[in-house]
């Protein structure tokens, strides 16, 4: 056996179609594609996601507005203004906070945001503090420290177990 030799096998070849050769090829005239229009023109069609000249979807569609956070955080809030309400250095926590009527629901991890004035000190336990709330109770000589959500739920399933 040849380089020579070497062929494709039968069947595997198969001639191109020769396309507005007259009506005895098969495909004479208007080549297949039909009478008249855009798409039985020569050259290439018309562009991906084009629609005839009318506002392709793409750019109807609205852009970077409304869209949706995919793992949003959600947050039981108070404001610095309610804690007065408390003993001076107590320990404030979102447990202590639905046990003192100040907050009714427990909607995720707390935060402390800073609306109102506080004069009373007080160590506040949260996952979260704004800058003026922050400095509002270290102000009024209290201290902030920051609890991690993912810690205190495995410090209360640890005390379910046992």
């Amino acid at each position: 056996m040849r380089l020579s030799d070497v062929r494709p096998q039968t069947g595997a070849k198969k001639r191109r179609r020769r396309v507005g050769r007259g009506i005895a090829a098969g495909q004479g005239a208007s080549c297949g594609k039909g009478m008249r229009g855009q798409k039985s023109r020569s050259g290439s069609g018309t562009r991906p996601g084009f629609e005839g000249g009318q506002l392709p979807l793409y750019l109807r569609v609205p852009k970077l507005k409304h869209f949706t956070v995919v793992n949003p955080k959600h947050y039981t809030v108070v404001n610095v203004g309610k804690l007065n309400d408390l003993d001076a250095n107590s320990e404030v926590t979102l447990s202590s906070l639905i046990a003192a009527g100040i907050l009714t629901a427990d909607d995720g991890p707390l935060k402390v945001l800073g609306d109102g004035e506080i004069n009373v000190a007080l160590t506040v336990k949260a996952a979260a503090f704004t800058k003026s709330a922050r400095a509002k109770i270290e102000a009024a000589g209290g201290t902030c420290e920051i609890v991690d959500r993912r810690a205190k739920a495995t410090t209360e399933s640890e005390t379910e177990s046992a």
